[in-house]
């Protein structure tokens, strides 16, 4: 398959562009664009056969659900049943934007596109390219992040050419992307709603707009075997190909044990990378040192994290040892996906 590869800039959007992606999804075929979050993989959600296509296409287990993308209020009845009042107050200040949320699925949904599962994830991007995409495509696009499954979520188009060239039809390059991190998702079948996945839109933003908000305590535990009711909860996730650890303490600490174990495994002939932050990446003695932002904006450090991940790739390093972060805020988003992507292998000094 030849993957088309085509420039747009939303300021500015080529309409030619646009109606060609909406052209192959509405025909069974595979488009991936940019959201705000990460780029998408997008196949029409309400044809089943479109949705195994992005299964096969990333490699993914086929019962990891997919998320539905809208761009409007009214879309969302016909793929759901039972909205809430909260789920209401929720959209109203959070739709368009990196939220998802989980209702019980309308008839109408392929359990295909679900994983198997009753419940339905639904989420409606903020990202013009994403919107303008997603309504010439029919209006229900299923959409996971558009790499290889387990590998760094790609937040350029770059990224996606790396690992989806000659498996898609087409990648819509809209620039990099925004946030850097995938969308919170709350599942709002239960009471009080629960956090699956930690995103840009905090436990503390949304407690403040409805109340009580649980947090799945299995998002900082090693993968259990139970049935995911969200993306990313089965699976190991956003993972390099050198094998990460976390280093957890005193940051003055952590500085002294990464530059120890960077100098021994370099001594046995390793090539190293560490992930540091703007305050820290000087006191680093040895090996690839990649900054990935500062603490004083842990925004930034989300913005980077795939992407330094994927330069460890390019770079071949045999291990990357990475300082730990904040888990309040997006924080918690931030330790979720370093965890995955290190298998839970934390050193605690």
């Amino acid at each position: 398959m030849r993957t088309i590869i085509e420039k747009v800039n939303k300021n500015e959007l080529n309409t030619e562009i646009i109606k060609e992606a909406g052209r192959i999804l509405k025909e069974g075929g595979l488009v991936a664009f940019p959201t705000e979050t990460v780029y998408g993989l997008g196949a029409d959600a309400l044809n089943e056969d479109a949705a195994r296509k992005i299964y096969a296409a990333k490699g993914r287990p086929s019962d990891n659900p997919l998320i539905i993308h809208i761009t409007n209020m009214d879309a969302l009845g016909k793929i759901t049943r039972n909205v809430s009042e909260k789920a209401k107050k929720v959209a109203q200040h959070y739709w368009p934007g990196p939220l998802t949320m989980i209702f019980d699925k309308s008839e109408i949904v392929p359990y295909g596109t679900t994983g198997g599962l009753d419940t339905v994830a639904v989420r409606m991007p903020v990202h013009d390219v994403a919107k303008e995409v997603i309504d010439a495509g029919g209006g229900y696009i299923a959409a996971p992040s558009a790499n290889t499954s387990g590998r760094p979520s790609p937040t350029t188009a770059q990224h996606v050419a790396e690992d989806m060239d000659g498996r898609i039809d087409m990648i819509v390059d809209g620039g990099a992307v925004d946030i850097g991190v995938e969308s919170t998702i709350l599942d709002m079948t239960v009471d009080p709603p629960m956090i699956l996945r930690p995103g840009a839109v905090t436990k503390e933003m949304l407690e403040e707009l409805i109340g009580e908000i649980d947090v799945d305590r299995t998002l900082i535990q090693p993968d259990s075997k139970k049935v995911p009711k969200a993306p990313g909860m089965k699976y190991r996730h956003y993972a390099p190909k050198a094998e990460l650890t976390i280093v957890e303490g005193n940051i003055d600490q952590v500085v002294c044990e990464i530059n120890r174990l960077t100098d021994e495994k370099q001594k046995e002939g390793y090539k190293v990378g560490i992930i540091g932050t703007r305050e820290t990446v000087g006191r680093y003695l040895y090996g690839d040192v990649k900054c990935i932002g500062t603490r004083e904006d842990e925004a930034t450090i989300a913005g980077n994290l795939y992407g330094i991940l994927r330069e460890f790739d390019d770079d071949k390093v045999d291990f990357i040892y990475s300082e730990s972060f904040a888990t309040d805020g997006i924080g918690s988003a931030i330790m979720n996906r370093l965890l995955k992507a290190a298998g839970h292998h934390v050193i605690r000094i």
